[in-house]
């Protein structure tokens, strides 16, 4: 009588390469004490019968799932879906899912996806933390007790890996750019001022304008397009405005030019423009935005290689005794609205 089910079984790979079941199993969880001309008979059954474990069975004896879990605030915003995809090229080549969770940077929600992530048994965690210092974050992860990475924030506290750019370094490097240009009234805008990466932006942009005798313009209210017209609104009424803006979030770029297009000032004859990430039309607009660029392709993929890492076999996870951070360097795009007369690096 046929099966119901025709797909192939271990025991009909095992009788068709001429081995035993055991060994079939051992090759498709990597061949440990399997002869290399074995394993490449056996693969080639597996792929001619075209075989695939059934992964159920393997989740009930203990095997890995397979899977990943991605926790961003924002598959919208390019610079997490340019980590979701570079990632997930990383998961595939290890056989594995990644599943993409959005948390809107609200840590109820965080720590729900990593309930339902954990609820399906997923082998590890890439989360990008809403809050740095979360220690409810932070003991739900330790719960999860499977390996997690840090992307883009780390998690203060925990023995994590996090994979981040080195944001102080970038807004420094950004406000010396406009200072070395002979601006001396240079504006920061941003908001979310409760996030890692704005607030080490922050300390960046303080720290060099502070250094160089020249006075700190911060406004932090700015999330949308009314709130940042209101703000460059707000600037351009005081006695002295400011002859240069520093933007730290790639959206609170585009609503600044935005804003400035609209009240027609010129850029950067009036007021230069300098952001922080970025993005599609930043050098299609005119005038082009100069930007500091995070390697986010490299952010996405190295976290989910020590992910892999941190995995090894389908042996007990052991959490790692040291915290490990892996810091990558941004860098300055000269475009046409800082002033400079050509593209370069």
């Amino acid at each position: 009588m046929r099966r119901k089910n025709n797909r192939p079984t271990l025991s009909e790979v095992a009788a068709r390469a001429g081995v035993g079941t055991t060994t079939v199993s051992r090759v498709i969880n990597g061949g440990d004490r399997v002869d290399p001309t074995t394993f490449a008979r056996v693969n080639k059954v597996i792929k001619a019968l075209g075989y695939t474990p059934n992964q159920a069975a393997r989740i009930l004896k203990g095997h890995r799932t397979r899977a990943i879990g991605f926790l961003v605030p924002s598959i919208a915003d390019p610079f997490f879906s340019s980590c979701a995809e570079a990632a997930q090229a990383t998961a595939r080549s290890n056989e594995s899912l990644l599943i993409v969770m959005t948390t809107q940077n609200n840590l109820s929600m965080e720590i729900e996806s990593v309930n339902v992530l954990m609820s399906h048994q997923a082998d590890g965690l890439i989360v990008a933390p809403s809050d740095s210092n979360s220690v409810d974050l932070r003991r739900a992860l330790s719960r999860a007790a499977v390996p997690v990475v840090a992307l883009d924030r780390p998690l203060c506290g925990s023995r994590m890996p996090s994979v981040l750019s080195d944001n102080f370094a970038g807004a420094e490097m950004a406000t010396r750019h406009l200072i070395e240009h002979g601006y001396r009234r240079i504006a920061c805008l941003t908001g979310e001022t409760n996030l890692y990466t704005i607030r080490e932006r922050m300390r960046g942009y303080r720290g060099t304008v502070e250094a160089a005798g020249l006075p700190v313009i911060l406004d932090t209210s700015i999330s949308d397009y009314v709130s940042a017209e209101t703000g460059i609104r707000s600037l351009l009424a005081r006695r002295q405005p400011p002859d240069a803006i520093f933007t730290l979030k790639n959206s609170t770029t585009m609503f600044t030019f935005e804003a400035l297009q609209k009240l027609r000032v010129p850029i950067p004859e009036s007021i230069a423009l300098l952001g922080y990430d970025d993005f599609e039309l930043a050098d299609a607009v005119r005038p082009s935005i100069t930007v500091i660029q995070q390697p986010v392709a490299d952010l996405g993929r190295i976290a989910a290689e020590l992910l892999f890492r941190e995995l090894g076999g389908d042996h007990e996870y052991k959490p790692t005794t040291r915290p490990q951070l892996i810091q990558l360097e941004t860098r300055l795009v000269r475009r046409a609205s800082c002033g400079c007369s050509a593209t370069t690096t």
